[in-house]
């Protein structure tokens, strides 16, 4: 693998230098060493990845399924040789940790090996019909060119949870890897495809800033579906954008998960699914549980057991076996953290344990005391901090579990399932586990969320149903009779 590949575009499977005289600095969130300075891509080189993904789809669709598998199987045969390399990256360009990126790696295979069925399950169908004689029968085909946004937490895993199944389906993608994960949100990816042997112009790479390509990404007339994982406000422009040139979309947006803790809860397992939902990753995931809910009989129990296993684990260097919490994307986002609890600490909150930062790295951190109007339960922290709030009965929980303008995941314990069950039908989230934690992501489950958090599903046939569209063809056996 040539360093030299990661400072340049891939376009209809040539790399070449960008075109514009912007660049992109490829950081080490934990060391702060620059990975690579990457020539950005301006509207030239994105109209070029455009026109040559549109070229090539025409061909690409005519493929047979098993032609189609053939290339999927090349592909994980290739990720499975990588591993190492792809962890590697992960860990110094995303921060991960070793747990972590072992997470996302696997995630990553799931969704390539689900989207390897898709070619042999794009059914159609074939109905019948009021008009004697007729009879109507549904095509499903690709859509076209894709084009995907990849974000910088999962980027590895959540750039292909679109790129596989949009190609698997016959599509061809541009896709815009996030600036502070140019490698492993795009890049990489594009010449893992590269190595498989995909045809040229199937899966194209375009490095640039959203401010200079990022509008013409969305709004280029050769594009047919956008797929975006990020923020709310990003993912609200683009879905504007989308709108009014008539583009479909795939929005992944913002959560502010919750997990609710009943009063029958195992409090040793409730403790021990929070901390993982909570600190992975430094709780950069979207689905990251963002407010601990606490029945109040339980609640100074289940603090002090919370307490215990937060401070055993360790933050530092991501790329050491046992540290669990690395760290933060840039400094930014460790200022920004700190000042949403010194304002929520005014507002009556108090810090159990952590808060501390050093560079990038900030020790997992648990606020007490919080209610749903303080600034790091109102918003979505996207760091490792765990807001606990007290609640007097179920319908409490569940009232606060709903005060928010996200939602995308969640979680309740209770030793009665049916119990959880009932409680999880009644909180507004696409998606919430019963005596689990909110992070979860399977690749043949639907994915996806409610509210601000985003529109469509990920996953299996939610996936297929996104990336494909179909078309009514009547036909008359014979002709029929008109009334003039």
């Amino acid at each position: 693998m040539s360093p030299q590949t990661f400072t340049k575009q891939y376009i209809n499977g040539e790399w070449r230098p960008g075109s514009s005289d912007k660049t992109v600095e490829n950081v080490n969130p934990y060391t702060s060493q620059t990975l690579s300075t990457i020539p950005s891509a301006n509207e030239d080189d994105l109209n070029e990845a455009y026109r040559a993904a549109e070229e090539a789809q025409k061909e690409w669709m005519t493929y047979t399924p098993d032609e189609v598998q053939s290339y999927f199987e090349a592909l994980i045969k290739v990720v499975e040789k990588r591993k190492d390399e792809i962890v590697d990256w992960l860990v110094k360009e995303a921060g991960s940790t070793l747990v972590k990126a072992e997470v996302e790696y696997q995630a990553a295979l799931g969704i390539i090996k689900e989207s390897s069925s898709f070619p042999t399950r794009m059914t159609g169908q074939i109905l019948p019909s009021n008009t004697k004689g007729k009879e109507n029968r549904v095509y499903r085909s690709p859509k076209g060119v894709v084009g995907v946004i990849g974000p910088w937490n999962f980027p590895f895993h959540l750039a292909l949870r679109s790129i596989a199944p949009a190609v698997a389906t016959g599509n061809t993608v541009v896709v815009k890897p996030a600036s502070d994960t140019p490698v492993t949100s795009g890049l990489f990816i594009a010449e893992l495809f590269e190595e498989a042997g995909f045809p040229k112009g199937v899966c194209n790479v375009v490095v640039g800033r959203g401010s200079e390509i990022g509008d013409a990404f969305v709004t280029h007339p050769t594009v047919k579906l956008l797929s975006f994982t990020g923020s709310t406000e990003v993912g609200s422009h683009i879905g504007e954008l989308a709108g009014k040139h008539i583009k479909d979309t795939a929005l992944e947006l913002g959560g502010n998960n919750a997990m609710i803790v009943l009063d029958d809860a195992n409090i040793e397992k409730a403790v021990q699914a929070a901390a993982f939902g909570k600190y992975l990753h430094q709780g950069q995931i979207c689905m990251s549980l963002n407010r601990i809910i606490v029945h109040e009989t339980i609640h100074d129990e289940f603090v002090e057991v919370f307490k215990e296993k937060v401070e055993r684990l360790k933050a530092g260097d991501p790329s050491e076996k046992d540290t669990v919490v690395g760290p933060l994307i840039n400094h930014e986002a460790v200022e920004r953290i700190q000042d949403e609890i010194a304002s929520s600490v005014e507002q009556g909150a108090s810090i159990l344990t952590g808060g501390d930062a050093e560079g990038n790295i900030m020790q997992p951190t648990v606020l007490t005391g919080v209610t749903n109007e303080m600034p790091v339960a109102e918003h979505e922290m996207f760091g490792p901090v765990a807001s606990i709030i007290k609640v007097s009965s179920e319908e409490e929980a569940i009232a606060v579990a709903n005060h928010s303008l996200y939602g995308l995941s969640g979680a309740v314990f209770t030793e009665d399932i049916h119990r959880g069950v009932e409680v999880a039908k009644r909180v507004e989230t696409g998606m919430i586990h019963v005596n689990d934690q909110s992070v979860n992501d399977e690749a043949h489950v639907a994915f996806g969320g409610e509210k601000e958090s985003g529109i469509g599903r990920f996953g299996g046939e939610w996936a297929l149903d996104k990336f494909t569209t179909v078309k009514w063809i009547g036909v008359m056996n014979g002709y029929r009779e008109f009334p003039f």
